[in-house]
């Protein structure tokens, strides 16, 4: 078999190798949210500094066009190798946080970890996946929401034993970890552009090209990012805080969400290579938003039940985007993704500090039927993101 045919071939093991990394630092980065109600009243911190904590953690994500560029030159393995043992090093250390300041020093070191981690990620999935990306993305994002199904359980289980203090005590597993991702991903790296590709490589001629479909898709992250930050960072908290449920059952919940997104990552990459990425888009924007709105009336086995679907729906949408952008361009795709990777964050974080505020405002339940309303605005530029780039 030639270099080029095995290149197109979907190639499994190694595939399966990094979603193996994507889990272990995703169980560990998966920490705050399960923990964020301890840590407010441990800390006495509104929901609004809750919400800002969320913005230390993205800051470095400022940072993931640079990374990307680095990371389209650098021994890309390397990266997805270390990281998550800085991450778990960082976020393990939470529970002994003596004050805001250094829960937010310890956040920042994580989201640069996580930063010089996923933006390289889809780029080899990419390389390592022929003409199967969708598939491709749906193992990688598989990792990531099965990891963010077990962390809550983790950590929570990690505090039953020895206390919030004692989370340190995980940094082990972390690390023995590190020498597993070692000799399975030793000799993986990306498949480089040629020569004449790199000379000809120009980046304010690749952000004009990229603009308008960026445009788009910071618009389809925007309106639905306070609805994610509701669900995936202050879930716990409204359960425990607002509707007087316990911790267990906060986080049990969470990972309820988490798993059923674990499916539909997994589903809905590989769908969208059958369908059309477009239509699987469309999909998930008008089902999610309802389902949120329809979450905050239920209660019991009901709001369960509900949380699945919306974990289904809501997540299934990953996958797809990070196949478009994978598509956009053979050039530099560490670059491309990075910028990709950095709106992402940016809308995210800064969702997530507005959801505290209203929060602080109008408490959680109203804010969690203005994040399903407000989501429905990204079904417009679902429909104005061109056909041509969408092909099966």
């Amino acid at each position: 078999m030639s270099r080029k045919s095995s290149i197109r071939k979907f190639q499994t093991s190694k595939v399966v190798s990094i979603s193996f990394a994507h889990l272990i630092h995703d169980i560990y980065s998966s920490f705050l949210a399960p923990i964020l109600p301890l840590l407010i009243e441990k800390l006495g911190l509104s929901y609004s500094l809750a919400g800002l904590l969320t913005i230390f953690q993205r800051i470095p994500s400022l940072l993931n066009p640079i990374i990307g560029l680095i990371a389209d030159k650098a021994p890309i393995r390397y990266f997805i190798i270390l990281t998550p043992a800085i991450t778990a090093i960082s976020m393990s250390l939470l529970g002994i946080a003596p004050n805001f300041i250094i829960l937010g020093l310890l956040l920042f070191v994580m989201g640069l970890s996580a930063a010089f981690f996923h933006v390289p990620a889809p780029v080899l999935i990419k390389q390592l996946s022929g003409n199967r990306i969708g598939k491709g993305m749906s193992y990688y994002m598989l990792g990531g929401e099965i990891a963010r199904t077990s962390g809550p359980l983790i950590i929570l289980g990690a505090i039953s034993i020895w206390g919030l203090e004692g989370t340190y005590k995980l940094i082990p597993f972390a690390l023995l970890a590190t020498i597993i991702l070692y000799y399975k991903l030793k000799n993986i790296d990306i498949q480089r552009s040629n020569k004449k590709e790199r000379e000809v490589f120009n980046v304010k001629s690749t952000l004009i090209k990229v603009l308008p479909i960026f445009s788009l898709l910071a618009g389809i992250t925007f309106f639905r990012s306070a609805m994610k930050a509701a669900l995936t960072t202050f879930l716990p908290t409204y359960l425990t805080l607002g509707q007087n449920e316990s911790l267990w059952i906060g986080g049990i919940s969470l990972a309820i969400l988490e798993l059923a997104g674990a499916a539909g990552t997994l589903v809905g990459g590989s769908i969208s290579d059958k369908i059309g990425k477009k239509t699987t888009l469309i999909i998930s924007a008008t089902a999610t938003p309802v389902l949120m709105f329809i979450f905050v009336y239920l209660s019991g086995f009901a709001m369960i039940s509900l949380l699945i679907l919306i974990g289904f729906f809501m997540f299934a949408t990953s996958p797809v985007l990070l196949a478009l952008v994978q598509e956009i361009s053979a050039e530099r795709p560490a670059f491309i993704n990075g910028i990709y990777m950095t709106i992402n964050f940016v809308i995210g974080a800064l969702t997530v500090y507005f959801v505290g505020f209203l929060s602080d405002i109008y408490g959680l339940t109203l804010t969690y039927k203005i994040s399903a309303i407000v989501a429905l605005g990204s079904i417009p530029f679902v429909f104005m993101l061109p056909k041509k780039i969408f092909a099966k």
